[in-house]
C-alpha cells in the first residue's frame, strides 16, 4: 500500500474532499430535476386535459368568493349576458406575443342572473404614457355569449407582481375578484375569464394566445446528466490516481537507471 502514500498528502486529501462532497450535491441536484420534471408533467397534463374539455356554463365552476383550483384553471366556459363598460379598467405593464408592453383590458360581464364576471378581452398597446387610460374598442353591444379560459386570481406571490397602490383612475395591477367586487359593488365570480370568443373584428383588443407547454423534457435531460456526473466524478478521480501513480513509478525507473549507469571519465 506503499504505492497509495501519496494520497496522504495535503493536495490529494483535498482533492479526495472535493470528490467525496461533489458525489451526493450531483446526486440531490438530479433528485431536483426529476421533482421539476415531474411538476412541469403534471402541469402540461393539467392543462391539456383542460384546454381540450367541452366547453361548460361558467357558473358550473365558479361562484362569487370561489377560488379556482388547478383543475379548474384553463378550463374552456361559456357566459351570456352584456359587457359593463362604464366600469371597465385596465392592466397595466402587460406584454403581447411579441414582448410590446401595453394593458390587458377587464371589462365586467353582466350574468343574466345579476352576478359578475370579469372578462379580460385582450391585450392592447399603451399608445402614449402609461398614466393615461388608452383609448379601448368597444365590446359588441347587448346581449350576447362569450367564451374564455377560466383562470384564477392573480396575487403577488404567484405573479411576482406588486400590487402598487394611488395608480391612475381606471388601472389596477392585478386581476383579482374580491377587489373588484368591492370596487364595484356586485356579487362578482371567483377569478376570470381570458376571452376567446367572439373575435374582434380588427384583431383588438389582442386576444392572449394558449398556455404554452412548459419544457419538462429538458429538465429530465439535465437529471440524467446530473447522475452522469456524479458517476463520473470516482471514476474521473480513479484515473487521475492511475495517472500519478504511474508518473511517481516512471520517475522513480529514471532515478534508478541514472544511479546504476557509471560515471563518465
Amino acid at each position: 500500500m506503499h504505492r497509495y502514500r501519496f494520497l496522504l498528502s495535503r493536495q490529494w486529501v483535498i482533492l479526495t474532499l472535493v470528490a467525496i462532497a461533489l458525489i451526493p450535491t450531483m446526486i440531490r441536484l438530479g433528485f431536483w430535476q426529476q421533482h421539476r420534471y415531474e411538476q412541469r408533467t403534471a402541469r402540461n397534463d393539467l392543462v391539456s386535459a383542460a384546454l381540450h374539455a367541452d366547453p361548460v356554463p361558467v357558473e358550473r365552476l365558479t361562484s362569487p368568493g370561489h377560488t379556482v383550483t388547478r383543475a379548474e384553471k384553463y378550463r374552456t366556459v361559456t357566459a351570456t349576458g352584456t359587457f359593463d363598460t362604464a366600469k371597465e379598467v385596465v392592466v397595466r405593464r402587460r406584454t403581447n406575443s411579441d414582448g410590446e408592453v401595453g394593458f390587458h383590458v377587464l371589462t365586467p360581464f353582466v350574468l343574466e342572473d345579476g352576478k359578475v364576471l370579469l372578462v379580460n378581452r385582450g391585450w392592447i398597446p399603451a399608445n402614449g404614457a402609461q398614466t393615461d387610460f388608452p383609448e379601448v374598442p368597444a365590446p359588441p353591444a347587448g346581449r350576447i355569449t362569450v367564451t374564455g379560459r377560466l383562470m384564477s386570481d392573480e396575487t403577488t406571490a404567484a405573479s411576482g407582481i406588486k400590487n402598487v397602490k394611488g395608480l391612475p383612475d381606471r388601472q389596477i395591477m392585478l386581476i383579482n375578484s374580491e377587489e373588484e367586487a368591492r370596487r364595484l359593488g356586485a356579487r362578482v365570480l371567483g377569478g376570470y375569464i381570458q376571452q376567446t370568443a367572439p373575435q374582434a373584428k380588427d384583431g383588438s383588443p389582442e386576444q392572449i394566445s394558449d398556455p404554452g407547454s412548459e419544457d419538462a423534457p429538458l429538465n429530465y435531460a439535465y437529471m440524467i446528466q446530473w447522475w452522469l456526473f456524479a458517476a463520473a466524478v470516482p471514476v474521473g478521480w480513479w484515473f487521475l490516481v492511475r495517472r500519478e501513480l504511474r508518473d511517481r513509478e516512471e520517475a522513480a525507473a529514471d532515478q534508478r537507471t541514472e544511479e546504476a549507469e557509471p560515471a563518465s571519465v
